[in-house]
């Protein structure tokens, strides 16, 4: 089995909102997205999410619920990164650009679907239900996705 990342994602969701980030910069440049990134050495993988919410857009949470957890493989890359994903309900502060990110609220039924990642689109829905799940997803690239699967669990 190949070696996986840790990696973490958060999105900020007050219905009828959620709060996602364009993405200025590096892996995933100009797709929008929830916060997140790498766990560091050390770092448990909630205090990674918290840390990641806070650098990219200045927002602090006292709650982190996690919703799923994605393996990500992308063809030609040995490495797989596993994202667990976290919602937060309330937060404390004003959402403000960062170098990676600038963030902007979309009402849930605007969703920039076609500008973010193309697995998004199957998972994002469950996160507002409030649904717990496990996925794999296999791209080609950025923009295809070659093979995946999708279930929700009990619990993680």
């Amino acid at each position: 089995m190949a070696a996986s990342r840790l990696f973490t994602l958060v999105l900020v969701v007050q219905p009828p909102r959620v709060l996602l980030g364009m993405k200025k910069r590096g892996f995933g440049a100009g797709l929008w997205n929830g916060f997140g990134g790498k766990v560091q050495p050390g770092e448990s993988i909630e205090d990674a999410a918290r840390r990641e919410l806070l650098e990219e857009c200045g927002l602090t949470v006292d709650t982190l619920q996690k919703m799923g957890q994605i393996t990500f493989e992308f063809v030609g890359n040995s490495e797989l990164m596993e994202v667990h994903i976290f919602r937060a309900d309330q937060f404390h502060g004003e959402p403000k650009e960062s170098d990676e990110m600038q963030p902007q609220w979309f009402q849930l039924d605007e969703v920039p679907f076609k500008q973010m990642w193309a697995d998004d689109v199957y998972w994002f829905p469950l996160v507002l239900q409030r649904k717990l799940f496990r996925g794999y997803f296999k791209f080609q690239g950025q923009d295809t996705i070659l093979e995946h699967t999708l279930k929700e669990v009990e619990e993680l």
